[in-house]
């Protein structure tokens, strides 16, 4: 199962019509371009790269439709679950098994991060939304600085469950990050653990992860590819030069420091400088960018190298 789950996930972008609405020739464009590059083992939809907070639940469901028929039979298809309440998320897993995805990557109910949970809320909220579907669950990992961070006990009975394959470990504090990594490969080794460290993926990678689930790779997938496998042969000179590239593309265009809705937003206008996307438009109450913000994204990709001719 590690070797099934492990490899490179980019969390995709999604375009919209000047009226908001999903624009399907754009996203399928923009899937076969990511899914396209050796390497890639899935593409996830509906993630926070994928304004997952923004989209009806019709549309996320869309989303996956989307997804898996265009390139369903090339790589695996992950979408991002979230609600929160048990019975909404069990409903949207449940819609993403009958579009035909292979896995959902679950997210815990966000009001956890403000108002925080009873100890055994976590395993029963995985639990039930499990046993509503047969597909694979990847477990959402938030930073360690959120109430709605696991901790390593309560990670450990969630990779008990029969149908949870991987974690996506996003825990920001590489201390407790270590002792996660640690502990889950000691008792659960056929899960696989995947970075989502887009701010320092090579330090994260260099623990033992099996791979990498990044909204970067959306933008560079090719150079995510490439360190995850350096990694992989233990070349660390070959890693670092491929991370050097990564590093200053992050620096140039993404301009973050833990991924968020700004982070995306300029992701998504440099896509569109790029040629990749058909437009840059974000759902609101994410704000568009002033004239002078493109201007500093295009001067940064083209500091780079990746504006076209």
């Amino acid at each position: 199962m590690t070797k099934r789950w492990s490899g490179v996930y980019p969390a995709v972008l999604l375009p919209f019509k000047d009226d908001y609405r999903i624009d399907e020739e754009g996203f399928r464009s923009l899937l076969r371009w990511v899914a396209g590059h050796d390497g890639i083992t899935g593409v996830v939809v509906n993630g926070h790269t994928g304004e997952i907070s923004s989209l009806l639940p019709e549309e996320r469901a869309e989303a996956v439709r989307i997804a898996v028929s265009e390139v369903g039979d090339r790589v695996k298809v992950v979408s991002g679950v979230s609600a929160e309440g048990t019975i909404e998320a069990r409903q949207h897993a449940e819609a993403v098994q009958a579009a035909g995805g292979d896995g959902i990557l679950l997210m815990p109910p966000h009001s956890w991060l403000r108002f925080g949970r009873q100890p055994e809320s976590a395993v029963s909220f995985f639990t039930d939304v499990a046993a509503a579907v047969d597909i694979s669950i990847i477990v959402h990992q938030y930073p360690n600085n959120t109430k709605a961070t696991y901790s390593t006990r309560e990670l450990l009975d969630l990779v008990a469950i029969d149908n949870v394959h991987a974690v996506k470990m996003g825990n920001r504090d590489m201390a407790q990050y270590e002792v996660d990594v640690r502990a889950l490969k000691a008792a659960a080794p056929e899960v696989a653990l995947l970075t989502c460290h887009d701010e320092y993926l090579l330090p994260t990678l260099t623990q033992g992860i099996d791979g990498a689930l990044v909204g970067f790779g959306c933008f560079v997938p090719d150079l995510i590819v490439a360190l995850v496998r350096a990694v992989e042969k233990q070349d660390l000179t070959a890693a670092v030069a491929v991370y050097d590239r990564i590093y200053t593309l992050k620096q140039a265009v993404y301009r973050m420091e833990q991924p968020s809705a700004a982070s995306h937003a300029r992701m998504k206008e440099a896509m569109f400088q790029r040629g990749l996307l058909p437009s840059a438009l974000t759902r609101p109450p994410v704000m568009p960018f002033t004239d002078a913000e493109k201007d500093d994204i295009r001067a940064g990709l083209s500091a780079v190298g990746l504006l076209p001719a």
